[in-house]
């Protein structure tokens, strides 16, 4: 069985096809990312102080007094993680020892650079020790959260007051 020009034509055929979809990809993947520029003026972040990085660049942050104000209200639960660019503070499980029995844990986001009250949400998670020692999820009083939103805001805006005041 000898290979005929028909075949020899559609194997090029189809390598100049795989080919030619290969380079519209990576030409479509080059412009989407040149459409991706780093303005820092439209930046959501734009105007507040920054972290200078290793190139001179720099990397703003959310709102600061907010960021400081949430550090400083939960500073009695163990932090998981903490994010100044993403404004994202997870603590870990705590358990207080007058309640055994009972954990909980805290998201906080900062939403945006503002110091305003919809620039922050804060999430509480509650566990509770059942009969055979395991963890199982509890409710929440919805107004829990709220009042730690409330007590982030009042400090933040202490804060603030006390920098305008310098």
């Amino acid at each position: 069985m000898s290979a005929g020009p028909d075949w020899i034509y559609t194997t090029m055929r189809s390598r100049k096809t795989t080919f030619s979809k290969a380079l519209c990809l990576f030409a479509g993947a080059a412009i989407l990312t040149a459409c991706g520029g780093n303005d820092a003026a439209n930046s959501r972040n734009a105007g507040l102080p920054a972290y200078v990085t290793g190139d001179g660049a720099t990397a703003t942050t959310v709102n600061r007094y907010l960021w400081a104000a949430s550090l400083e209200t939960l500073d009695f639960l163990p932090v998981n993680s903490a994010d100044p660019i993403a404004g994202l503070i997870i603590s870990d499980w705590y358990v207080n020892p007058e309640v055994p029995g009972e954990r909980f844990k805290t998201t906080v986001y900062i939403l945006d650079n503002a110091l305003r009250a919809d620039a922050l949400r804060v999430s509480v998670f509650r566990q509770e020790r059942d009969d055979l020692g395991a963890w199982i999820d509890a409710s929440v009083n919805p107004a829990t959260g709220r009042e730690i939103e409330n007590a982030i805001l009042t400090r933040a805006r202490q804060l603030r007051l006390n920098v305008i005041d310098d």
